[in-house]
Protein backbone atom coordinates (compact mmCIF):
# COMPACT_ATOMS: atom_id res chain seq x y z
CA UNK A 1 0.00 0.00 0.00
CA UNK A 2 1.35 3.45 -0.99
CA UNK A 3 1.75 5.83 1.94
CA UNK A 4 0.09 9.28 2.09
CA UNK A 5 3.55 10.98 2.15
CA UNK A 6 4.58 9.24 -1.09
CA UNK A 7 1.38 10.36 -2.81
CA UNK A 8 1.95 13.97 -1.71
CA UNK A 9 5.52 13.96 -2.98
CA UNK A 10 4.43 12.46 -6.29
CA UNK A 11 1.71 15.10 -6.73
CA UNK A 12 4.15 17.90 -5.98
CA UNK A 13 6.66 16.59 -8.56
CA UNK A 14 3.94 16.30 -11.22
CA UNK A 15 2.78 19.84 -10.57
CA UNK A 16 6.34 21.20 -10.88
CA UNK A 17 6.86 19.40 -14.22
CA UNK A 18 3.58 20.82 -15.52
CA UNK A 19 4.77 24.34 -14.59
CA UNK A 20 8.04 23.82 -16.45
CA UNK A 21 6.50 22.27 -19.56
CA UNK A 22 3.52 24.66 -19.81
CA UNK A 23 4.67 28.02 -18.45
CA UNK A 24 2.13 30.01 -20.42
CA UNK A 25 -0.71 28.62 -18.27
CA UNK A 26 0.71 30.39 -15.22
CA UNK A 27 2.28 33.47 -16.85
CA UNK A 28 -0.56 35.76 -15.83
CA UNK A 29 0.23 35.33 -12.14
CA UNK A 30 3.74 36.80 -12.52
CA UNK A 31 3.13 39.64 -14.96
CA UNK A 32 4.72 42.81 -13.59
CA UNK A 33 2.79 46.01 -13.17
CA UNK A 34 3.32 48.54 -15.95
CA UNK A 35 1.79 51.77 -14.71
CA UNK A 36 2.61 55.17 -16.15
CA UNK A 37 4.88 57.63 -14.37
CA UNK A 38 3.58 60.68 -16.24
CA UNK A 39 2.89 63.97 -14.47
CA UNK A 40 -0.28 65.98 -14.79
CA UNK A 41 0.47 69.69 -15.13
CA UNK A 42 -1.41 72.92 -14.51
CA UNK A 43 -1.19 76.64 -13.83
CA UNK A 44 -3.00 78.59 -11.14
CA UNK A 45 -2.53 82.33 -10.66
CA UNK A 46 0.67 82.25 -12.72
CA UNK A 47 2.24 79.44 -10.65
CA UNK A 48 3.11 76.29 -12.63
CA UNK A 49 2.57 72.98 -10.86
CA UNK A 50 2.65 69.26 -11.59
CA UNK A 51 1.49 66.18 -9.70
CA UNK A 52 1.64 62.41 -9.88
CA UNK A 53 -0.86 60.56 -7.70
CA UNK A 54 1.19 57.54 -6.67
CA UNK A 55 -0.62 55.21 -4.29
CA UNK A 56 0.55 55.36 -0.70
CA UNK A 57 0.09 57.17 2.61
CA UNK A 58 2.88 59.74 2.12
CA UNK A 59 3.43 62.77 -0.11
CA UNK A 60 6.60 64.44 -1.37
CA UNK A 61 6.32 68.12 -2.24
CA UNK A 62 8.93 70.49 -3.64
CA UNK A 63 9.42 73.97 -5.00
CA UNK A 64 11.92 73.85 -7.89
CA UNK A 65 13.33 77.31 -8.64
CA UNK A 66 15.62 78.36 -11.49
CA UNK A 67 18.18 79.56 -8.96
CA UNK A 68 21.14 77.16 -9.12
CA UNK A 69 24.72 78.33 -9.48
CA UNK A 70 24.26 78.90 -13.21
CA UNK A 71 21.82 81.74 -12.56
CA UNK A 72 23.18 83.33 -9.38
CA UNK A 73 24.03 86.98 -9.93
CA UNK A 74 26.89 86.97 -7.38
CA UNK A 75 29.08 84.21 -5.86
CA UNK A 76 27.52 82.20 -3.03
CA UNK A 77 23.90 83.25 -3.61
CA UNK A 78 22.68 79.73 -4.46
CA UNK A 79 24.31 78.40 -1.28
CA UNK A 80 22.84 81.31 0.70
CA UNK A 81 19.25 80.67 -0.44
CA UNK A 82 19.66 76.94 0.21
CA UNK A 83 20.86 77.51 3.78
CA UNK A 84 18.17 80.11 4.57
CA UNK A 85 15.36 77.70 3.68
CA UNK A 86 13.22 76.94 6.76
CA UNK A 87 14.84 79.68 8.82
CA UNK A 88 12.60 82.31 10.45
CA UNK A 89 9.82 83.84 8.35
CA UNK A 90 7.64 86.88 9.03
CA UNK A 91 4.98 84.48 10.35
CA UNK A 92 6.93 81.76 12.23
CA UNK A 93 10.26 81.37 13.94
CA UNK A 94 12.65 78.67 12.79
CA UNK A 95 12.02 76.89 16.11
CA UNK A 96 8.27 76.83 15.45
CA UNK A 97 8.81 75.46 11.94
CA UNK A 98 11.03 72.73 13.38
CA UNK A 99 8.66 71.78 16.19
CA UNK A 100 5.53 71.73 14.01
CA UNK A 101 7.26 69.60 11.37
CA UNK A 102 8.50 67.18 14.03
CA UNK A 103 5.00 66.85 15.49
CA UNK A 104 3.74 65.89 12.03
CA UNK A 105 6.60 63.43 11.52
CA UNK A 106 7.84 65.23 8.40
CA UNK A 107 11.23 65.62 6.72
CA UNK A 108 12.38 69.01 5.40
CA UNK A 109 15.21 69.47 2.91
CA UNK A 110 16.89 71.95 0.60
CA UNK A 111 19.68 71.61 -1.93
CA UNK A 112 20.87 73.19 -5.15
CA UNK A 113 22.30 71.90 -8.41
CA UNK A 114 23.91 73.82 -11.26
CA UNK A 115 20.52 74.97 -12.54
CA UNK A 116 17.99 74.48 -9.76
CA UNK A 117 17.29 75.22 -6.13
CA UNK A 118 14.98 72.59 -4.61
CA UNK A 119 13.11 73.15 -1.34
CA UNK A 120 11.09 70.14 -0.30
CA UNK A 121 9.15 68.24 2.33
CA UNK A 122 8.00 64.65 2.90
CA UNK A 123 4.93 64.11 5.06
CA UNK A 124 1.71 62.18 5.61
CA UNK A 125 -0.78 62.63 2.80
CA UNK A 126 -3.43 64.32 4.98
CA UNK A 127 -0.98 67.10 5.97
CA UNK A 128 -0.76 68.55 2.46
CA UNK A 129 -2.40 71.95 3.29
CA UNK A 130 0.10 72.70 6.06
CA UNK A 131 3.18 71.99 3.96
CA UNK A 132 1.95 73.79 0.85
CA UNK A 133 1.43 76.80 3.10
CA UNK A 134 4.89 76.34 4.65
CA UNK A 135 6.72 76.17 1.30
CA UNK A 136 4.80 79.17 0.01
CA UNK A 137 5.83 81.02 3.14
CA UNK A 138 9.50 79.99 2.85
CA UNK A 139 9.89 81.42 -0.66
CA UNK A 140 7.95 84.64 -0.06
CA UNK A 141 8.26 85.54 3.64
CA UNK A 142 11.72 84.38 4.81
CA UNK A 143 13.51 86.93 7.03
CA UNK A 144 17.09 87.36 5.83
CA UNK A 145 18.65 88.49 9.09
CA UNK A 146 22.28 89.39 9.72
CA UNK A 147 22.67 87.22 12.82
CA UNK A 148 21.42 84.08 11.06
CA UNK A 149 23.67 84.78 8.09
CA UNK A 150 26.74 85.26 10.28
CA UNK A 151 26.04 82.55 12.88
CA UNK A 152 24.33 79.78 10.92
CA UNK A 153 24.59 80.22 7.14
CA UNK A 154 28.16 81.35 6.53
CA UNK A 155 29.76 78.79 8.90
CA UNK A 156 28.06 75.94 6.98
CA UNK A 157 29.16 77.37 3.63
CA UNK A 158 32.75 77.63 4.91
CA UNK A 159 32.66 74.02 6.14
CA UNK A 160 31.50 72.92 2.68
CA UNK A 161 34.41 74.87 1.17
CA UNK A 162 36.92 73.06 3.38
CA UNK A 163 35.38 69.68 2.57
CA UNK A 164 35.63 70.42 -1.15
CA UNK A 165 39.38 71.03 -0.85
CA UNK A 166 40.04 67.37 -0.07
CA UNK A 167 37.85 65.84 -2.81
CA UNK A 168 39.92 65.71 -5.97
CA UNK A 169 37.09 64.25 -8.08
CA UNK A 170 34.71 67.10 -7.18
CA UNK A 171 37.47 69.60 -7.93
CA UNK A 172 38.00 67.95 -11.33
CA UNK A 173 34.26 67.99 -12.12
CA UNK A 174 34.02 71.70 -11.24
CA UNK A 175 37.12 72.34 -13.34
CA UNK A 176 35.70 70.43 -16.31
CA UNK A 177 32.47 72.43 -16.23
CA UNK A 178 34.41 75.70 -16.03
CA UNK A 179 36.62 74.77 -18.98
CA UNK A 180 33.69 73.45 -21.02
CA UNK A 181 31.17 76.25 -20.45
CA UNK A 182 33.11 79.16 -18.89
CA UNK A 183 30.33 81.16 -17.20
CA UNK A 184 26.82 79.92 -16.40
CA UNK A 185 27.06 76.13 -16.22
CA UNK A 186 30.78 76.59 -15.66
CA UNK A 187 30.22 78.22 -12.27
CA UNK A 188 31.40 75.84 -9.50
CA UNK A 189 28.63 73.98 -7.70
CA UNK A 190 30.06 75.29 -4.42
CA UNK A 191 32.43 78.27 -4.12
CA UNK A 192 36.05 77.37 -3.49
CA UNK A 193 37.84 78.64 -0.38
CA UNK A 194 39.60 81.28 -2.48
CA UNK A 195 36.36 82.76 -3.87
CA UNK A 196 35.89 86.37 -2.67
CA UNK A 197 32.39 85.54 -1.49
CA UNK A 198 32.05 87.55 1.71
CA UNK A 199 32.25 90.88 -0.08
CA UNK A 200 29.13 89.92 -2.09
CA UNK A 201 27.07 87.79 0.27
CA UNK A 202 25.13 89.91 2.74
CA UNK A 203 21.56 89.78 4.00
CA UNK A 204 20.31 92.76 1.95
CA UNK A 205 21.69 91.52 -1.37
CA UNK A 206 20.41 88.01 -0.68
CA UNK A 207 16.90 89.22 0.14
CA UNK A 208 16.80 91.29 -3.04
CA UNK A 209 17.97 88.31 -5.10
CA UNK A 210 15.35 86.04 -3.52
CA UNK A 211 12.60 88.23 -4.99
CA UNK A 212 13.95 87.48 -8.47
CA UNK A 213 14.69 83.81 -7.78
CA UNK A 214 11.20 83.20 -6.35
CA UNK A 215 9.20 85.22 -8.87
CA UNK A 216 6.30 83.20 -10.28
CA UNK A 217 7.81 82.63 -13.76
CA UNK A 218 10.95 81.30 -12.11
CA UNK A 219 9.67 78.33 -10.08
CA UNK A 220 7.28 75.40 -10.17
CA UNK A 221 5.57 73.32 -7.49
CA UNK A 222 5.80 69.55 -7.96
CA UNK A 223 4.27 66.77 -5.84
CA UNK A 224 4.18 62.98 -5.72
CA UNK A 225 1.35 61.18 -3.93
CA UNK A 226 -1.37 63.83 -4.19
CA UNK A 227 -4.56 64.37 -6.19
CA UNK A 228 -4.12 66.98 -8.88
CA UNK A 229 -7.24 68.93 -7.87
CA UNK A 230 -6.09 69.06 -4.23
CA UNK A 231 -2.67 70.43 -5.17
CA UNK A 232 -4.25 73.01 -7.46
CA UNK A 233 -6.55 74.18 -4.66
CA UNK A 234 -3.82 74.72 -2.07
CA UNK A 235 -1.24 76.18 -4.46
CA UNK A 236 -3.83 78.74 -5.55
CA UNK A 237 -4.42 79.66 -1.91
CA UNK A 238 -0.90 79.77 -0.47
CA UNK A 239 1.35 80.97 -3.31
CA UNK A 240 -0.37 84.29 -3.92
CA UNK A 241 2.34 86.36 -2.21
CA UNK A 242 5.09 85.46 -4.67
CA UNK A 243 5.85 88.38 -7.03
CA UNK A 244 4.56 88.14 -10.60
CA UNK A 245 7.94 89.29 -11.91
CA UNK A 246 11.39 90.16 -10.61
CA UNK A 247 11.66 93.70 -9.16
CA UNK A 248 13.09 96.26 -11.59
CA UNK A 249 15.85 97.27 -9.15
CA UNK A 250 17.26 93.71 -8.97
CA UNK A 251 19.76 92.60 -11.64
CA UNK A 252 18.09 90.25 -14.10
CA UNK A 253 18.92 86.57 -13.87
CA UNK A 254 21.25 85.67 -16.73
CA UNK A 255 19.35 83.68 -19.36
CA UNK A 256 22.14 83.54 -21.95
CA UNK A 257 22.28 80.16 -23.75
CA UNK A 258 25.13 77.81 -22.92
CA UNK A 259 28.09 77.56 -25.28
CA UNK A 260 30.60 74.71 -25.30
CA UNK A 261 34.27 75.73 -25.57
CA UNK A 262 36.47 72.82 -24.44
CA UNK A 263 40.09 72.99 -23.34
CA UNK A 264 42.37 71.75 -20.59
CA UNK A 265 43.10 72.63 -16.96
CA UNK A 266 45.62 71.06 -14.57
CA UNK A 267 45.53 71.49 -10.78
CA UNK A 268 48.30 70.22 -8.50
CA UNK A 269 47.01 68.33 -5.44
CA UNK A 270 48.58 65.87 -2.99
CA UNK A 271 45.38 64.23 -1.66
CA UNK A 272 44.72 62.00 -4.67
CA UNK A 273 44.50 61.86 -8.46
CA UNK A 274 41.48 62.44 -10.68
CA UNK A 275 41.03 63.03 -14.39
CA UNK A 276 37.89 64.04 -16.22
CA UNK A 277 37.68 63.46 -19.98
CA UNK A 278 34.56 65.33 -21.07
CA UNK A 279 32.72 66.02 -24.33
CA UNK A 280 29.61 67.99 -25.35
CA UNK A 281 26.51 65.98 -24.50
CA UNK A 282 22.74 66.22 -24.77
CA UNK A 283 20.27 68.53 -23.10
CA UNK A 284 17.60 67.09 -20.82
CA UNK A 285 14.49 65.57 -22.40
CA UNK A 286 12.58 68.86 -22.20
CA UNK A 287 15.42 70.82 -23.87
CA UNK A 288 15.79 71.73 -27.52
CA UNK A 289 18.98 69.70 -28.10
CA UNK A 290 17.96 66.34 -26.65
CA UNK A 291 19.95 63.42 -28.12
CA UNK A 292 19.06 60.00 -26.67
CA UNK A 293 22.05 58.40 -28.39
CA UNK A 294 24.36 60.19 -25.93
CA UNK A 295 22.82 58.23 -23.04
CA UNK A 296 23.33 55.00 -24.98
CA UNK A 297 26.96 55.93 -25.70
CA UNK A 298 27.50 56.62 -21.98
CA UNK A 299 26.13 53.16 -21.14
CA UNK A 300 28.24 51.53 -23.85
CA UNK A 301 31.42 53.14 -22.49
CA UNK A 302 30.39 52.48 -18.87
CA UNK A 303 33.28 51.49 -16.65
CA UNK A 304 31.32 49.98 -13.76
CA UNK A 305 29.43 46.69 -13.77
CA UNK A 306 25.80 46.44 -12.68
CA UNK A 307 26.18 42.66 -12.18
CA UNK A 308 27.89 41.39 -9.05
CA UNK A 309 31.11 39.38 -9.58
CA UNK A 310 31.22 40.33 -13.25
CA UNK A 311 33.34 43.01 -14.97
CA UNK A 312 30.29 43.87 -17.10
CA UNK A 313 29.83 44.32 -20.83
CA UNK A 314 30.92 47.96 -21.08
CA UNK A 315 33.92 48.82 -23.21
CA UNK A 316 35.81 50.64 -20.47
CA UNK A 317 35.39 47.85 -17.93
CA UNK A 318 37.01 45.47 -20.43
CA UNK A 319 39.65 47.90 -21.70
CA UNK A 320 40.89 48.82 -18.22
CA UNK A 321 40.87 45.41 -16.51
CA UNK A 322 44.66 45.69 -16.29
CA UNK A 323 44.34 48.69 -13.94
CA UNK A 324 42.65 47.43 -10.75
CA UNK A 325 43.83 50.52 -8.88
CA UNK A 326 41.89 52.86 -11.18
CA UNK A 327 38.20 53.60 -10.71
CA UNK A 328 36.51 54.50 -14.02
CA UNK A 329 32.96 55.70 -14.57
CA UNK A 330 31.03 57.33 -17.43
CA UNK A 331 28.24 59.77 -16.56
CA UNK A 332 26.14 62.20 -18.54
CA UNK A 333 25.11 65.50 -16.97
CA UNK A 334 22.07 66.82 -18.84
CA UNK A 335 20.98 70.46 -18.47
CA UNK A 336 18.21 72.55 -19.98
CA UNK A 337 20.13 73.54 -23.11
CA UNK A 338 23.39 71.55 -23.00
CA UNK A 339 25.04 68.48 -21.56
CA UNK A 340 28.44 67.11 -20.62
CA UNK A 341 29.49 63.51 -21.16
CA UNK A 342 32.13 62.83 -18.50
CA UNK A 343 34.52 59.91 -18.08
CA UNK A 344 36.07 60.08 -14.62
CA UNK A 345 39.27 58.23 -13.71
CA UNK A 346 40.55 58.16 -10.12
CA UNK A 347 43.33 56.22 -8.41
CA UNK A 348 47.12 56.17 -8.30
CA UNK A 349 48.79 58.57 -10.70
CA UNK A 350 50.46 55.84 -12.78
CA UNK A 351 47.25 53.85 -13.18
CA UNK A 352 45.21 56.95 -14.01
CA UNK A 353 47.78 57.87 -16.65
CA UNK A 354 47.78 54.43 -18.29
CA UNK A 355 44.03 53.91 -18.03
CA UNK A 356 43.30 57.28 -19.67
CA UNK A 357 45.08 56.13 -22.84
CA UNK A 358 42.93 53.00 -23.06
CA UNK A 359 39.79 55.06 -22.44
CA UNK A 360 40.51 57.13 -25.56
CA UNK A 361 41.26 53.96 -27.54
CA UNK A 362 37.86 52.53 -26.54
CA UNK A 363 36.09 55.70 -27.69
CA UNK A 364 37.92 55.56 -31.02
CA UNK A 365 36.84 51.94 -31.34
CA UNK A 366 33.18 53.01 -31.13
CA UNK A 367 33.69 55.79 -33.67
CA UNK A 368 35.30 53.31 -36.08
CA UNK A 369 32.31 50.98 -35.80
CA UNK A 370 34.31 48.21 -34.11
CA UNK A 371 31.56 47.25 -31.69
CA UNK A 372 29.07 44.44 -32.10
CA UNK A 373 25.31 44.78 -32.44
CA UNK A 374 24.93 42.81 -29.22
CA UNK A 375 27.00 45.37 -27.29
CA UNK A 376 24.86 48.21 -28.70
CA UNK A 377 21.72 46.30 -27.76
CA UNK A 378 22.95 45.84 -24.19
CA UNK A 379 23.82 49.54 -23.97
CA UNK A 380 20.34 50.56 -25.15
CA UNK A 381 18.73 48.28 -22.57
CA UNK A 382 20.97 49.65 -19.80
CA UNK A 383 20.34 53.27 -20.79
CA UNK A 384 16.59 52.70 -20.85
CA UNK A 385 16.62 50.99 -17.47
CA UNK A 386 18.66 53.80 -15.92
CA UNK A 387 16.30 56.42 -17.36
CA UNK A 388 13.18 54.64 -16.13
CA UNK A 389 14.73 53.98 -12.73
CA UNK A 390 15.58 57.67 -12.45
CA UNK A 391 11.97 58.50 -13.29
CA UNK A 392 10.79 56.23 -10.49
CA UNK A 393 13.16 57.97 -8.08
CA UNK A 394 10.95 60.59 -6.49
CA UNK A 395 13.67 63.15 -5.72
CA UNK A 396 15.15 63.04 -9.23
CA UNK A 397 11.72 63.12 -10.83
CA UNK A 398 10.67 66.19 -8.85
CA UNK A 399 13.68 68.24 -9.93
CA UNK A 400 13.54 67.15 -13.58
CA UNK A 401 9.81 67.86 -13.80
CA UNK A 402 10.02 71.23 -12.07
CA UNK A 403 12.98 72.30 -14.21
CA UNK A 404 11.14 71.24 -17.37
CA UNK A 405 8.08 73.28 -16.41
CA UNK A 406 10.13 76.38 -15.63
CA UNK A 407 12.50 76.16 -18.62
CA UNK A 408 10.29 74.82 -21.40
CA UNK A 409 6.77 74.74 -19.99
CA UNK A 410 6.50 70.94 -20.09
CA UNK A 411 7.07 68.17 -17.57
CA UNK A 412 9.75 65.49 -17.76
CA UNK A 413 7.66 62.52 -18.97
CA UNK A 414 9.70 59.40 -18.29
CA UNK A 415 7.59 57.16 -20.55
CA UNK A 416 8.53 59.28 -23.57
CA UNK A 417 12.22 59.23 -22.57
CA UNK A 418 12.14 55.42 -22.63
CA UNK A 419 10.59 55.41 -26.10
CA UNK A 420 13.26 57.80 -27.37
CA UNK A 421 16.07 55.55 -26.14
CA UNK A 422 14.38 52.51 -27.70
CA UNK A 423 14.56 54.26 -31.08
CA UNK A 424 18.34 54.77 -31.03
CA UNK A 425 20.18 52.97 -33.82
CA UNK A 426 23.69 51.54 -34.03
CA UNK A 427 24.61 54.14 -36.66
CA UNK A 428 23.54 57.02 -34.39
CA UNK A 429 25.82 55.81 -31.60
CA UNK A 430 28.81 55.52 -33.93
CA UNK A 431 28.21 58.98 -35.41
CA UNK A 432 27.91 60.47 -31.92
CA UNK A 433 31.26 58.98 -30.88
CA UNK A 434 32.95 60.22 -34.07
CA UNK A 435 31.55 63.74 -33.57
CA UNK A 436 32.96 63.85 -30.04
CA UNK A 437 36.44 62.86 -31.20
CA UNK A 438 36.40 65.26 -34.14
CA UNK A 439 35.52 68.20 -31.87
CA UNK A 440 37.29 69.73 -28.89
CA UNK A 441 37.47 67.70 -25.71
CA UNK A 442 37.56 68.99 -22.14
CA UNK A 443 40.30 67.53 -19.95
CA UNK A 444 40.72 68.36 -16.25
CA UNK A 445 43.47 66.77 -14.18
CA UNK A 446 43.83 67.11 -10.41
CA UNK A 447 46.69 65.45 -8.54
CA UNK A 448 50.31 64.60 -9.30
CA UNK A 449 50.87 66.66 -12.46
CA UNK A 450 54.37 65.24 -12.88
CA UNK A 451 52.74 61.90 -13.83
CA UNK A 452 49.22 62.76 -15.07
CA UNK A 453 49.22 63.17 -18.86
CA UNK A 454 48.26 66.14 -21.01
CA UNK A 455 45.31 65.79 -23.39
CA UNK A 456 47.56 65.62 -26.44
CA UNK A 457 49.54 62.75 -24.95
CA UNK A 458 46.47 60.50 -24.84
CA UNK A 459 45.17 61.47 -28.29
CA UNK A 460 42.55 64.13 -27.59
CA UNK A 461 42.09 67.49 -29.27
CA UNK A 462 41.63 70.47 -26.98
Amino acid sequence: MISRASLCRSAQLNFRWQCLLQPSRFRGLATPASGSFSYETGDVGGVKFASRDLAGPTTTLAVVAKAGTRYQILPGFADGLEQFAFKATHKRSSLRITRESELLGAELSSYHSRENLVIGAKFMREDLPYFVELLGEVISKTKYTRHELQEEVLPIIKLNQKALLGRTLDLAINSAHGVAFHRGLGTPLHPSSSTPMTKYLNEDYLEAYSKAAYAKPNFAVVANGVEHSELSKWVGEFFTDSPDAAPSDVPAIDLMPSNYYGGEERIAHDAGNSMILAFPGSSSFTGQSYKPEISVLASLLGGQSSIKWSPGFSLLSKATEAYPGAHIKTTHAAYSDAGLLCISITGSSNQVRDASKDVVKALKKVAAGEVSKEEIKKAIATAKFQALESGQNIAAGLELTGAGLVQEGKAHQIDEVGKGIDGVTEDQVKKAAKALLDGKATVSSVGDLYVLPFAGEIGLNV
